[in-house]
């Protein structure tokens, strides 16, 4: 149960970001993403906030279901993206989810054998370093939001991650099945 609900919520975050970014923000970019305040001054495309959730997300699916379905939320993610993004930001979307997935893969995996929570934290690290660039950089031809970008998917990460710490328990059983 704890699997199929994960990737449910993991498949959903990609298209909500998406369209999160084309229509939710404090300010609009004209040709550019809604952006939001993250902190210090920071500025990030509003799709941050599903983004950091998506990455704890995608190591649970991993965790529960195994590496293939994460793969599969990733392709269904971005396919369902298109329904609710141009184009261009669907495909920058798609491609640095399936980048930060194989980085997050390496990282993850073999961690998660021995700690969850330090593995979870360990890639999403890695994965928001590489979704970050990957999609400014795709999506609008620039990386001047990767530092607000960042810290947006770290507080999320940290939210999602107190979630998960606070219900190990639920998922190492339904793991152990």
């Amino acid at each position: 149960m704890i699997g199929i609900a994960s990737l449910v919520g993991f498949v959903s975050t990609i298209p909500l970001a998406n369209w999160l970014i084309g229509n939710v923000g404090t300010t609009c970019v004209p040709n550019g993403p809604c952006i939001i305040p993250v902190g210090f001054g920071l500025m990030a495309p509003s799709g941050v906030l599903m983004v950091g959730l998506a990455l704890v997300l995608r190591d649970v699916v991993q965790r529960t279901l195994g590496l293939g379905w994460s793969l599969a939320g990733v392709i269904c993610g971005a396919v369902f993206s298109w329904f609710v993004a141009p184009p261009a930001l669907a495909l920058a979307s798609g491609a640095a989810f399936l980048f930060s997935e194989l980085a997050d893969t390496a990282v993850y995996t073999p961690l998660a054998r021995r700690r969850l929570i330090p593995a979870v934290i360990a890639s999403s690290v890695v994965g928001t370093a590489i979704d970050s660039t990957l999609f400014l950089w795709l999506a609008f031809g620039s990386v001047s939001l990767l530092p607000g970008m960042v810290l947006g998917k770290v507080w999320m990460v940290a939210a999602a991650t107190l979630v998960l710490w606070l219900t190990r328990r639920r998922l190492d059983a339904a793991t152990a099945r």
